[in-house]
């Protein structure tokens, strides 16, 4: 099996953080809808989750900024912007891990 190059790795990356984004983008949506809903029955709770879920929402444009730069980036600078994605990331993962507990 032939190794893959710097712009093969590159492609697959973006691919997988891509498809990670937009598994976020629609659990998100699901839970925004699910908690307009529920705010009008449980008043200031529902007021408090709304405002954690624009915080997600913050995170997440964060980090597909990130995912935009590093699509425009050259082959021999997606390693160094990888790290900035894998941040933006796991912060998004932290906030939404926060979130459902």
């Amino acid at each position: 099996m032939k190794a893959l190059g710097p712009k093969d790795r590159k492609a697959r990356y973006i691919k997988s953080v891509e498809t990670n984004v937009d598994k976020m983008d629609a659990r998100l949506k699901h839970w925004a809808a699910r908690i307009d809903r529920l705010a009008t029955q449980a008043g200031r709770a529902g007021i408090e989750y709304r405002l954690s879920i624009d915080d997600l929402k913050i995170k997440r444009a964060v980090a597909q900024v990130r995912v935009d730069e590093f699509k425009a980036a050259g082959v021999e600078k997606w390693e160094e912007l990888r790290a900035g994605i894998e941040l933006a990331w796991s912060e998004l993962e932290v906030a939404f891990s926060d979130l459902k507990h």
